[in-house]
């Protein structure tokens, strides 16, 4: 009911630019080009924590874009849903093309190929249920809701799939350092029981709205991996017993390579919608 009253008051009262306070417009045009007015590209946090995939993000986490996801996020102007769902798409688009290409480039990637298998799927990073109760709704969801309906919208179809689980409490991020970031979120999400079966058919994007030192998208990477590979490997050891009792009664044997045919997909890239704006001058020091 929370979500919905918002919704409903943000279409009929009226409004100020998310970015920088002009009134009666969501967006204003200068920050709507601060948003999304550069082409997504390559994010890399210092340190780089081990684990993390190839983040791609759609403008600096500077002035307006801060001002906006800080809107968005604690003081629910839901409006901005809409053009920050946009950015991240955008976000999501350029780590796709980056992994298609570093396959045709005979690396990993084949299976960044949005049209291959089935639509794109984006993971939302969660937020502590408690977070979610006190700002009423769930910033990266949403977000992330947006974005999909953005690449549909442009012909690549895409769903969101909001299988992350936080399964033990952490502390509060804010003074913490990347490696002591890292401790306090190591192991602390999961996907949720029988939800690993969903990862099938597509190409698995994380998304969230912010990256700072990139480890809750280190974590979730760790946790959604985890789940593919004991599903796949409990799907296997179940066709391998088949297939062994199929050959006893000389019926067509299954082999075990046919087990993960259906495999379900491994994390390819995430994508934000801001980074901090070292982690761009770092993308552009590295290429």
């Amino acid at each position: 009911m929370r979500g919905w009253w918002r919704d409903l008051t943000d279409l009929v009262l009226p409004t100020e630019c998310g970015g920088c306070g002009r009134p009666r417009t969501v967006l204003c045009p200068e920050c709507r080009a601060a948003l999304s007015g550069a082409a997504p590209c390559r994010v890399r946090p210092l340190p780089e924590p081990p684990g993390l995939p190839a983040v791609h993000a759609a403008a600096p986490y500077t002035d307006e874009v801060r001002a906006m996801l800080l809107a968005h996020k604690e003081r629910g102007v839901l409006a901005l849903s809409g053009p920050l769902g946009a950015a991240l798409a955008g976000a999501v688009r350029a780590g796709l093309r980056a992994g298609l290409t570093a396959d045709r480039g005979g690396r990993a990637g084949a299976r960044a190929d949005p049209g291959a298998g089935g639509p794109v799927l984006l993971v939302p990073v969660p937020s502590a249920r408690r977070a979610v109760r006190a700002r009423g709704h769930d910033p990266a969801r949403r977000i992330a809701l947006a974005a999909a309906g953005e690449l549909r919208r442009s012909g690549t179809p895409a769903r969101v799939l909001a299988v992350l689980r936080q399964r033990r409490g952490v502390a509060d991020q804010s003074g913490l350092n990347s490696r002591q970031r890292m401790d306090n979120l190591a192991g602390a999400l999961e996907v949720a029981a029988g939800s690993a079966r969903l990862l099938r058919g597509g190409p698995v994007v994380l998304v969230d709205d912010l990256m700072t030192t990139g480890a809750s998208l280190r974590e979730a990477a760790r946790a959604l991996n985890t789940a593919v590979y004991v599903a796949e490997t409990r799907e296997e050891m179940g066709e391998r017993k088949i297939g062994t009792r199929s050959k006893g009664a000389n019926s067509v044997y299954r082999a075990p390579e046919m087990a993960s045919v259906h495999q379900a997909r491994e994390v390819i890239c995430a994508a934000v919608v801001a980074a901090p704006p070292d982690s761009f001058a770092i993308n552009r020091n590295w290429q």
